[in-house]
C-alpha cells in the first residue's frame, strides 16, 4: 500500500485561491489515473477533477474555468489549483487513484486524511 497526503487547504474569502497538493509516500503517479474528491458536509462525495494515466483532464461542471489539476512526476505530487472560489467549494479535499490504470501498483494508493477548505463571503 501507497499512502497520499493531502495538503495545502485553509481559511479563504470568496473569489480566493488555494492550491492543493497530494504527495504520495512511495512510487510516482507515472500511468495512473488521479484525481481530487470532496466531501462537504452532510453531502456525499464527488468526483472534482481527475486525470487520465495518459494526462488527460476532466473536471466537474461546478469547477471547469476554476480549478486546475496538475502532476509532478519528478515530485510524486499531484496538485489541485482552485481560483475564484464560492463558498459551495467548502469541503474537505481528498486525492485518489481514479481508474483506469495503465500500471497495476496504481490500485495501491490510499487517501490520507483530506484537506480542510473553507470559503466564506
Amino acid at each position: 500500500q501507497v499512502q497520499l497526503m493531502e495538503s495545502g487547504g485553509g481559511s479563504v474569502l470568496a473569489g480566493g485561491s488555494l492550491k492543493l497538493s497530494c504527495q504520495s509516500s512511495g512510487w510516482s503517479f507515472t500511468y495512473c489515473g488521479v484525481g481530487w474528491f470532496r466531501q462537504a458536509s452532510g453531502k456525499e462525495r464527488e468526483l472534482v477533477s481527475s486525470m487520465t494515466w495518459d494526462g488527460t483532464p476532466t473536471y466537474a461542471d461546478s469547477v471547469k474555468g476554476r480549478f486546475t489539476i496538475s502532476l509532478d512526476d519528478s515530485k510524486k505530487a499531484l496538485y489541485l489549483q482552485m481560483n475564484n472560489l464560492k463558498t459551495e467549494d467548502t469541503a474537505v479535499y481528498y486525492c485518489a487513484a481514479v481508474p483506469p490504470h495503465s500500471n497495476a501498483g496504481c490500485y495501491q494508493f490510499n487517501s490520507g486524511q483530506g484537506t480542510q477548505v473553507v470559503v466564506s463571503s
